[in-house]
């Protein structure tokens, strides 16, 4: 039994201590922020190019490639935006890039027609084996590219119209290989669950972004709202699909061969937000499992590489910052054995030394408060009325616990090397309070199993809070109770949404029928 405690008591130590380390990174991004963030702005050091006086053969030639797979909702409103980008026509080459399986297919074969009519260089390049996935198709595309400069969106966005009169003039730099701009929301209002992700998705883009392109630190390209020098891409072994998250690894390859980036974050592309606990829990399940395959891929040439040690530092953390989830899983999974390990009383507890334990842990959780503080200010710098915001954070915490299981198993996969297909966000085009999910039901996401773990973990937090009070050990309390209600809304939220999906039949075959 003794053996059995310290074990316990190692595990739990350890596993406060990285979190505490992974917390504390969150103060170390928000004063990076401060020290230059003038730096990230897009008018600091360029005007943006004036299209009005500029000579078209002065002007370079651009791609820009936007990427779909089954987006019926979603690309008539995509070409819509990219059509409303400020470039001279003959200098502009728009590329839809398209995997679809659905009559998507068609749809964008339609709009590609009527915006050729229009005057636009634009081709629908559709592929039917979908080798590669995202990755695949951005390559495939690249190859047949007029461009010196590749613009990329995803379906759920919305292209800024100065996007590129912003952004290209900073290739003016020959080592510049890449400019990422700041991604927006279209629909944060629609629920708590989108005002929660805006927050988090803030955070990322405003403070940690920020804070690594001004220090001269490694960032990365985020998949969308971002144009690339394609010497770059050529040059840094080009698009690869062996991670699912191509968009990371190709900016680490391309960082590792001494390219530089710059990023902007008065450059705004909206996007959709996920609408459904399904589709976010499996878009984090994508981008955590696409973290750590690039980190299990990468830090080994990263270590070896002749950099110095503040960038790989930075760049391990970013790269393994997905190992919270798990980190977090296991405090909890130890907290409860931990209790009740030398009996129910307080005086036991105390004499075997775990509360002293537990009180460490709570003064260690000070690193906790390091993603408040970050999100905090990032709120704060962007909106008025961030004060008002502040009350949907206990949600993005709550929300951000609630995936831990689904990213725990995406971690692990990764770290054994288990393979997964890329399976898509759908995009539903909610973009409105007045938008109905249930008039948009072509990309239903099939019930996830460990949802029943969710609901476990949750009334196994809730279990923790019981006996912590009982114990008197009052500082675990708020932790665990915000960990047990993120599994319990995650877990029950997507349970709700199985049994919505099955009440109601498809709409298409409602229409059968009425016919």
């Amino acid at each position: 039994m003794e053996t059995l405690t310290v074990l316990l008591i190692v595990v739990y130590a350890v596993d406060i201590l990285l979190l505490f380390l992974f917390g504390v990174h969150c103060y170390v991004m928000v004063g990076l922020y401060q020290r230059n963030k003038k730096y990230c702005l897009s008018d600091g050091e360029k005007e943006p190019l004036d299209l009005s006086v500029a000579n078209l053969r002065d002007v370079p030639t651009v791609t820009i490639q936007l990427p779909i797979f089954n987006e019926y909702y979603v690309v008539d409103r995509l070409l819509e935006g990219v059509a409303q980008i400020q470039w001279p026509k003959k200098r502009l080459e728009i590329q839809v890039l398209d995997d679809s399986t659905d009559d998507t297919r068609d749809k964008a074969a339609r709009l590609v027609a009527e915006y050729r009519r229009r005057g636009f260089d634009i081709v629908h390049l559709h592929r039917t084996n979908r080798e590669g996935h995202k990755a695949g198709a951005l390559k495939a595309g690249l190859d047949r590219a007029k461009g010196e400069y590749v613009a990329i969106f995803d379906a759920d966005f919305v292209p800024n119209p100065e996007f590129l009169i912003r952004t290209i003039p900073y290739f003016d730099d020959p080592q510049i290989g890449m400019v990422q701009t700041r991604w927006g929301h279209i629909n944060a209002d629609y629920s708590i669950l989108t005002k929660a992700q805006s927050m988090g998705i803030d955070g990322h883009f405003m403070i940690e972004q920020v804070a690594r392109n001004c220090n001269q630190l490694w960032m990365n390209f985020n998949g969308t709202g971002g144009v690339w020098r394609k010497e770059c891409i050529y040059e840094a072994g080009n698009w690869q699909g062996d991670t699912l998250t191509e968009d990371f690894d190709l900016s680490y390859r391309a960082e590792l061969a001494g390219w530089r980036f710059r990023y902007f974050m008065d450059v705004e592309n909206p996007a959709e937000l996920p609408g459904t606990i399904a589709a976010f829990k499996s878009q984090q399940f994508r981008w955590c499992k696409g973290s750590i395959q690039t980190a299990v891929k990468l830090i080994p040439r990263i270590l070896k590489a002749d950099f110095n040690w503040k960038i790989k530092a930075e760049a391990l953390v970013h790269l393994l910052n997905y190992s919270v989830h798990p980190l977090m899983i296991l405090n909890m999974l130890v907290t409860l054995p931990l209790l009740l390990i030398d009996g129910w009383s307080v005086y036991s507890m105390a004499d075997a030394g775990i509360f002293a334990l537990f009180a460490v842990a709570a003064f260690m959780s000070v690193g906790t408060f390091g993603p408040m503080i970050f999100y905090v200010v990032s709120q704060r710098e962007l909106y008025p009325d961030w004060k008002q915001r502040m009350i949907w954070l206990p949600v993005l915490m709550m929300i951000g616990t609630g995936i831990a299981v689904s990213n725990t198993r995406a971690w692990i996969e990764a770290v054994i090397g288990v393979q997964s297909s890329f399976k898509r966000t759908p995009k539903l085009r909610i973009e409105s309070k007045t938008d109905n999910l249930a008039d948009r039901d072509r990309y239903r996401l099939p019930f996830d199993p460990l949802s029943a773990v969710e609901i476990g973990m949750g009334f196994y937090c809730l279990t923790c809070v019981y006996y912590s009070l009982a114990f008197g050990l009052w500082m675990l309390t708020p932790f665990m109770t915000i960990y047990g209600l993120g599994f319990l809304y995650v877990g029950f939220g997507s349970i709700r949404e199985a049994l919505l999906n099955a009440r109601a039949p498809r709409r298409s075959e409602r229409l059968v029928r009425a016919a």
